[in-house]
Formats: C-alpha cells, structure tokens, sequence
C-alpha cells in the first residue's frame, strides 16, 4: 500500500473526479417531486418567435384574428397587441387591447388580456379586464388569417363563481365549462352537425350563411345549463354565440 502514499492530494482528487464524471453523464437522473398542471400545448409545433406566440392565442381566441401591433404613434387605434419576453427561455407574454366608442379620443371603453405563451405552444390566461366587447368592436374579418369567415364563435362560462361578487373583481370571474357538446341544427330542428369546445370552453365552426338551432347536452354538475338558442349566420362575420352555466352558488 506504500506507492499510494506517494500520490499528492490534488492527484487523488483528479483521479477521483475522471471515476465520478461518466455516471454523472449516463443520462440517470435523481427522483424529483411530481410536476404541477400545466395547459396543453396547442397545435402548429414550438413556439420560436413573437409570431408564432401571436398565433397560438389566436388559435385559443379567433375573433383576434386581423389585430395588428401597437404602434404609438397612431392616433385613435383601437385594437392591438403587444408581445414581450417572459421568464423562461423562449417564454412569451401577449397582451391584446379591444377598445370602442370615441378611439380617436382614447377610447370611452376597452377589454385587456394577458397570455403567457410557453415554448411548447402551452397559452395560458394570465388576466383579463375591462368592459364586455360588443360584437361590432372585434378587429374586422377578413384581417390576416379570418379573411372572408363566416360562422359561428363559441364560449361556454359558469358563474357566479363567490357568494357574494365585487364588480370588477377578477377572482369572480365566470369561469371556463371545457369540453362542452354543441349540437348544430337547421331552422326546423334538424341536426346538422356536432361539436365539442376545448379546454378553456371555446370553439369554433364554419358554416353558411342562415338561421341555425344551438343546443348543448350531456354536461353535468351545474343547476342548470343554457336554453337552446336561435342564431343568424351573416357571409362574412363570425358570430358569437355565449353559453352560460349556474353554478349555483349563492
């Protein structure tokens, strides 16, 4: 045992990283804790620019198709977005304004919306506020990527979600019915077509223009869900259709 005597400390030290060194790089990893929930990611692979985060929360809210940039040195623009790097390599933050009645003036009232778009394609609401949008304030169709649509816009909310709401109050907000069944028929009650909403309670259909019957089913859990509605498809406009659940919280 004399010769390893005759190592200094520094060379056993050497020694005894080379040995440790290829386990750490066999690709084994420690147990770690269980990951959080996250959003899915959504259609069109990961996200590598601002322009690809742009069109992920189109895809979660179509009526913002055809919204262009801030720019601050126009006066009077009603619509626009903003994008800006979040936390996280390759994270973004896409902040969208709606606003209506005297633009060039400042606009009397506007909707905000904050997503965080991760680089798997994950879009998730971060807040929102303001005043509901009227159907006329939306970016018109036949901006880039909804030129010439016509159809049928649908969102599926429950509320009251506290017992006692504060106007304004985020944390009372209706929340998301996801995975919701849309039944489609004709004037006469005929079905025409099916279809369920996402996760975050939205979907969309094309269809031709005229008079059509909306009727949800098979959702459980709420005190009641929404009547069947009559709705007019218009060429050239996506219109919005609002499904409201009770929760029964009073």
């Amino acid at each position: 045992m004399d010769h390893f005597r005759r190592f200094s400390p520094l060379l056993l030290a050497l020694i005894v990283s080379l040995l440790v060194a290829p386990a750490a790089c066999s690709g084994a990893s420690s147990p770690t804790g269980s990951a959080g929930p996250s959003a899915a990611p959504s259609a069109g692979g990961p996200v590598t620019s601002e322009g690809d985060a742009l069109a992920r929360v189109v895809q979660q809210e179509p009526r913002f198709a055809g919204i262009t940039k801030r720019d601050p040195n126009l006066i009077g623009q009603a619509n626009w977005y903003e994008i800006a790097p979040a936390s996280g390599v390759g994270a973004y933050l896409v902040t969208i304004r709606i606003g209506w009645g005297d633009c060039p003036s400042g606009c009397i009232d506007e909707h905000t919306w904050m997503y965080a778009v991760a680089p798997d394609g994950s879009v998730t609401l971060q807040s929102q506020g303001g005043t509901d949008v009227p159907p006329d304030a939306w970016p018109a169709p036949g901006g880039e990527g909804q030129a010439g649509a016509t159809g049928l816009h649908f969102t599926a909310v429950a509320g009251p979600t506290c017992p006692v709401e504060q106007p304004g109050d985020p944390a009372c907000a209706p929340k998301p019915v996801p995975n919701v069944p849309i039944v489609i028929m004709d004037g006469t009650g005929k079905m025409l077509d099916k279809l369920v909403l996402n996760a975050s309670g939205v979907g969309v259909l094309t269809l031709d223009p005229g008079d059509y019957i909306i009727r949800t089913e098979g959702v459980q859990g709420y005190m009641s869900g929404p009547e069947a509605q009559r709705v007019t498809v218009v060429a050239g406009r996506v219109t919005q259709v609002d499904l409201r659940f009770d929760t029964g919280i009073r």
